[in-house]
């Protein structure tokens, strides 16, 4: 296991972790917010394999 020490804002913690799909890249680490465990699960398999844009452009559609 590898913990990297943050200061994580309140209000994400406070939000359900089955509402949250979390990716890092080098220098980024990226929280993905859903309405439901269902839309997370859907972008998590939707997106297996993308790269970050890729990836942000696919989580646009979440957001309407």
């Amino acid at each position: 296991m590898i913990c990297i020490n943050a200061n994580i804002p309140k209000e994400l913690n406070d939000i359900d972790d089955e509402l949250k799909a979390i990716y890092h890249s080098k220098n980024t680490i990226c929280f993905y917010i859903f309405k439901n465990r269902e839309q997370r699960n859907e972008f998590v398999e939707k997106t297996k394999g993308m790269n970050k844009v890729n990836r942000e452009t696919v989580y646009q559609k979440y957001q309407s």
